[in-house]
């Protein structure tokens, strides 16, 4: 009996975690392409290898927002409206208050940690000894879902070239 509870048990974390991979292929095939412009930095961390911490300006243009609205910058989560640019740049259009979306305008999420203004990650990994590869990086390249979930998948230049080693 044992045996069988901790195999039902099994199954069930097995499709939990089958089902979530599927919504996050789902969300890089079907979200949509929003490049933030950034401000790297690049450390490198003997645990985890080499990667970036990704800092954006658009993180900026949302505390300015709140900041302007004398909303404290305490732990939260919220959304932000952009639009893009005609090579998919965001910008800030406002801090979303409930209105309606106008037809170029996207909401995008973001959470407010230790005063600090984050986005799905803050780090892009890369393997190690292709750091000059992305030292040039200017802007990632996220996929929005319908809910505004911002996923990052790629380093882009200053002309818009994916960067890959």
């Amino acid at each position: 009996m044992n045996r069988l509870i901790a195999l039902v048990a099994l199954s069930f974390i097995l499709a939990l975690v089958n089902i979530s991979i599927w919504h996050k292929q789902q969300h890089l095939a079907n979200g949509q392409p929003v490049l933030l412009e950034l401000a790297p930095v690049d450390p490198r961390s003997l645990i985890q290898g080499d990667y970036m911490v990704l800092r954006f300006k658009l993180a900026g243009d949302i505390d300015d927002a709140l900041t302007t609205q004398s909303k404290p910058l305490t732990n939260h989560q919220g959304y932000a409206i952009i639009s893009l640019d005609n090579n998919g740049v965001a910008s800030l259009v406002r801090i979303d208050n409930g209105t309606a979306l106008a037809d170029d305008e996207l909401r995008i999420e973001y959470r407010v940690r230790d005063h600090r203004i984050k986005f799905a990650t803050n780090a892009f990994f890369f393997q190690e000894g292709t750091a000059d590869v992305y030292s040039t990086a200017r802007y990632g390249m996220f996929r929005l879902n319908d809910n505004g979930e911002p996923l990052l998948t790629d380093l882009y230049d200053s002309e818009l070239k994916r960067l890959s080693p």
